[in-house]
């Protein structure tokens, strides 16, 4: 009952500060995180786990306008990179979103460990990408959308390009689930790609999963920062 507790409450500031982000998205402001900047909640860990969980996507507004973040949420971040690092055994997507943050951190403030102007961490491998099946690069794209940045030259980034098919394919599988937060993920990634189906209907694929997604900010997150992605392209 406590872990349900516990577990519920993580949620519900994931879901704070995702909204915070979307805001932050739609008007160009700064992330706030007005509903979980509590003392007690970052000494207790509440925020920072809360950090962790959406990852560099906190920072995301900052990085797309870009202008630079409020001290307070740029030392939260900072603090999360450095209370959870990675262990040994780290799962793919756990190494590749550390090092999303870290990245982040070497764009907004000086890097960790080190003065500014040191080089970035080396990436991680993303060999296990290259022969995936098209419903499993889907869902490992949907879980690493902080990585879905104009101009990144990642490896993650080069396998998403290699294969905007099989991702458009993993957005309509998504959207025929239900599953709003894989097709909203998906639907970010495939803004940057070139060679999408024009048949997709991506921007009208993505007003009805933002309408299906209904109030979860992760869903209105992914496609607002999409919308970002795309309304900078028709500038270029």
């Amino acid at each position: 009952m406590e872990q349900s507790g516990t577990s519920a409450l993580l949620q519900g500031a994931v879901q704070d500060i995702a909204s915070d982000v979307v805001s932050a998205l739609r008007g160009g402001d700064h992330v706030r995180m007005s509903g979980t900047m509590a003392a007690d909640d970052i000494e207790g860990g509440l925020a920072l786990a809360a950090v962790r969980v959406l990852g560099a996507d906190l920072l995301l507004p900052h990085v797309l306008f870009p202008t630079p973040p409020a001290p307070e949420v740029l030392a939260v971040f900072r603090r999360t990179v450095e209370a959870f690092p990675l262990r040994p055994d780290a799962a793919p997507t756990v190494r590749w979103s550390h090092w999303a943050m870290r990245r982040t951190l070497l764009r907004l403030d000086t890097p960790l460990n080190g003065p500014p102007g040191m080089a970035a961490d080396p990436e991680p491998d993303a060999g296990w990408l290259d022969d995936a099946p098209w419903q499993t690069l889907t869902h490992q794209l949907a879980v690493l959308t902080p990585l879905a940045l104009p101009g990144e030259d990642c490896a993650v980034a080069l396998a998403a390009r290699r294969r905007p098919v099989d991702v458009a394919r993993g957005f309509v599988r998504a959207v025929r689930r239900r599953d709003w937060q894989q097709a909203a993920g998906a639907g970010r990634w495939l803004t940057l790609l070139d060679g999408v189906p024009d048949t997709l209907g991506l921007e009208t694929g993505l007003d009805f999963v933002e309408l299906m997604g209904g109030t979860d900010p992760r869903v209105a997150l992914q496609v607002q920062a999409a919308r970002v992605v795309r309304a900078a392209g028709a500038l270029v």
